[in-house]
């Protein structure tokens, strides 16, 4: 199976914020709703759902609040340790990053994250 093969399209684009409540107002005025909320490492995740797109945001004190400040994009996999794999072969993991679990969703999600020729952050991840 090819790497094409294994990518089922966007899962989400991360944006880091210093003011959650600040940022959920925005984009629920655009009509986004919380379809998801958590905490990890004492910072508060929140993914907000309009149609087909979802936006992670997460506090970050490091967040950049400047333009270009989008941290990743996700995309979702069938198969996470075959994409890993396959990312590998192809010597696409110059990060070197593994595999990682985080409980969530309803049944946790693994993901990894590569680094693109802009320096931009590609998160492979699939939901469990």
């Amino acid at each position: 199976m090819s790497l094409k093969e294994q990518i089922n399209g966007l899962q989400h684009i991360g944006v880091p914020t210093k003011n959650m409540e600040e940022t959920i107002a925005f984009y629920e005025k655009l009509g986004f709703e919380t379809a998801f909320e958590t905490v990890n490492d004492g910072d508060r995740v929140v993914f907000l759902k309009f149609a087909s797109l979802v936006i992670e945001t997460y506090e970050s004190k490091d967040a950049a609040m400047k333009s270009g400040a989008v941290d990743h994009i996700a995309l979702d996999v069938k198969d996470i340790e075959k994409t890993y794999e396959l990312i590998n072969q192809e010597g696409l993991n110059t990060t070197k990053d593994t595999i990682h679990f985080l409980p969530f969703w309803e049944n946790g999600v693994k993901f990894f994250t590569i680094e693109g020729p802009n320096k931009e952050k590609i998160e492979f991840s699939q939901y469990l």
